[in-house]
């Protein structure tokens, strides 16, 4: 069983796309009112809406914000406000962080820039909603992924920016143990979005095809519906924690794996 969702207001950052509007459609599902946020006109409204309604969900309420500008933040809360009584579900799925292909790519402005964009909304947008609606989200649940614990090409900025994420939804879970929130990241591996090909190349795909299934990678649908089960009402004891979607590929996803299956994959 789920909640009902039913007249609940669902705050996606960068849910126009992939991850993020993967989860807002499972909760529009159930009924929610999502908001979208995004930037720059990176979204393609009547395509999105499409989606919504060929689920007899109500329709989403997009708002061009970007998550690092407190400006931004204020006017979306503002713009929500006049909506909804309360925000029930929070959803930072927002990364955007400084692709570095060398050491000589590192630089301290960047990496700023990269946890301001990627990691302090966790943090500044409850606080925030808090200010605006007098209490905070019920639920919260930030973005990550796998990079964190493995090497991948040009996600050192990416992965330092989610860790400190990590680190931060933790200690805000024992700051707030008393307030009626659970906060959460999920960490997902492998899939295939327009993010995912931005920061590793489209050839990347198709390389890795063959050293394994196409099971392997997960799909935003995969991450979005996780999402919405931690927000069901039915896992209310979990808060502080990282959980991983990766439906175990971390775990044999090494040389040993690649012997194992080498003739079927013809290595």
């Amino acid at each position: 069983m789920i909640a009902d969702y039913r007249g609940q207001a669902v705050l996606v950052t960068g849910g126009t796309s992939g991850i993020g509007l993967a989860s807002a459609l499972a909760f529009a599902r159930h009924g929610a009112e999502c908001t979208l946020t995004y930037r720059f006109g990176s979204a393609d409204e009547d395509e999105v809406r499409a989606q919504f309604a060929a689920l007899k969900a109500p329709p989403p309420v997009f708002v061009q914000a970007d998550a690092a500008r407190e400006e931004d933040t204020a006017a979306l809360l503002a713009d929500m406000k006049k909506r909804h009584g309360h925000i029930q579900t929070l959803i930072v799925n927002v990364s955007n962080a400084l692709v570095t292909n060398s050491f000589d790519d590192y630089d301290k402005r960047g990496l700023l820039k990269s946890i301001e964009s990627s990691a302090w909304p966790i943090v500044e947008y409850p606080r925030r909603i808090k200010e605006v609606f007098g209490r905070f989200p019920r639920y919260v649940i930030g973005m990550s992924s796998t990079g964190i614990d493995s090497f991948a090409v040009g996600y050192d900025f990416v992965a330092a920016s989610k860790a400190v994420m990590e680190t931060l939804v933790k200690y805000m879970n024992y700051r707030l143990y008393d307030e009626d929130m659970r906060i959460n990241v999920l960490r997902s591996r492998s899939v295939r979005t327009a993010s995912f090909e931005s920061t590793f190349g489209k050839e990347f795909y198709e390389f890795a095809k063959r050293f394994t299934t196409p099971e392997h990678f997960l799909t935003p649908e995969d991450v979005g519906e996780a999402a919405l089960a931690l927000a069901s009402g039915m896992m209310d004891g979990v808060s502080g924690q990282i959980l991983t979607i990766d439906k175990g590929t971390t775990f044999f996803d090494d040389l040993m794996r690649l012997y194992e299956e080498r003739e079927r994959l013809g290595l």
